[in-house]
């Protein structure tokens, strides 16, 4: 039976983030769980802090006054980065299967290791200043609730964030 690694990531998976995830993989056989949430459970607040720690005024000034997307646009937007994600991954030869998650994202990754069995968890997320300083990304809440490995990666890179 395949070692059960449960990916949580709050974008499409792109090559970097695939080859990424080959490394973990090595040569052993490995089954992906995608997870991709519909509703982030984002701050706006915290949102437009990051992106202006970032300095990327354009994504703070959209977070404030650009148009949000309805719960049913958010789901469907979050079905295509998991079909994408999973086309990705298994066109490299990856088993890999997944679903979209509710409104909390950690508790849908804690509850998929624990179902999974899984070895590993791998979370996927771009740079957030705020939740990354404070150590209350995604990441480090899994971290603390499950008793395996939890792998913080920045999206499109080699960057590894601190959980």
């Amino acid at each position: 039976m395949n070692a059960t690694i449960v990916v949580l990531t709050e974008e499409v998976l792109n090559e970097a983030d695939a080859r990424n995830l080959g490394y973990l993989a090595e040569n052993n056989p490995v089954r992906f769980q995608v997870l991709v949430p519909a509703d982030p459970g984002r701050n706006m607040l915290v949102d437009v802090l990051d992106n202006l720690s970032l300095l990327d005024f354009a994504a703070a000034y959209r977070n404030v006054v650009g148009p949000h997307p309805s719960a049913k646009q958010e789901v469907k937007a979050a079905e295509q980065e998991l079909a994408e994600s999973l086309d990705l991954l298994r066109g490299l030869g990856f088993d890999a299967d997944g679903r979209v998650t509710g409104e909390n994202p950690v508790e849908a990754v804690v509850e998929e290791a624990q179902r999974a069995d899984a070895q590993q968890v791998v979370v996927i997320t771009t740079p957030h200043a705020i939740e990354d300083t404070f150590r209350t990304d995604w990441a480090n809440e899994a971290q603390d609730r499950l008793g395996v490995p939890v792998l913080h990666l920045y999206s499109g890179s080699g960057f590894i964030g601190d959980s």
